[in-house]
């Protein structure tokens, strides 16, 4: 991979990537394999890309479905906590908002969510239209409204400590 390929393709959308990933990953040493993982898959698959939707749809989806797949590699693995220590230097800024304790409540209630339901949220809280996230997860707009809800309260819940 090119410095000028992960530069222009992938740094900007590191951001997305990064709330991916650790939304899906259990510790620290997972959340750097499934970065370096979704960053080798978007070069690999750069080709693939037939411009049908924006590159950040596509970074979207690819993105979820690495981790997805990794995750369901990894699932042994639990119960270590996250930190931002050891993140590449270029990204350090984009960790900054992980040092927040209400953001990392609220990543541990949504990795208690379903697969779908995590990549349908986070989409919802990076302001994607309810057509993007069914484009992206691949299913139909009609009932992302009310999935969105559904999820929302079960949010609400586990944040109140009313769900384990």
């Amino acid at each position: 991979m090119s410095i000028d390929f992960y530069t222009q393709y992938i740094l900007p959308y590191a951001g997305i990537i990064i709330k991916i990933c650790r939304a899906y990953s259990n510790s620290q040493e997972d959340f750097e394999d499934y970065y370096q993982e979704v960053c080798l898959q978007i070069w690999r698959s750069r080709d693939n890309f037939k411009g049908n939707s924006e590159w950040s749809t596509w970074i979207y989806r690819l993105s979820l479905n690495v981790c997805l797949t990794l995750l369901k590699k990894d699932n042994k693995r639990k119960g270590q906590a996250f930190s931002s220590d050891s993140l590449p230097d270029q990204l350090i800024e984009e960790s900054k908002i992980f040092a927040q304790e209400e953001l990392d409540q609220l990543y541990m209630a949504i990795k208690q969510l379903s697969e779908t339901d995590r990549a349908v949220i986070l989409l919802y809280l990076e302001e994607k239209s309810y057509q993007d996230i069914a484009d992206i997860i691949g299913t139909n707009s009609n009932n992302i409204g009310v999935r969105i809800q559904r999820i929302k309260q079960r949010l609400k819940k586990l944040l109140d400590g009313k769900v384990n």
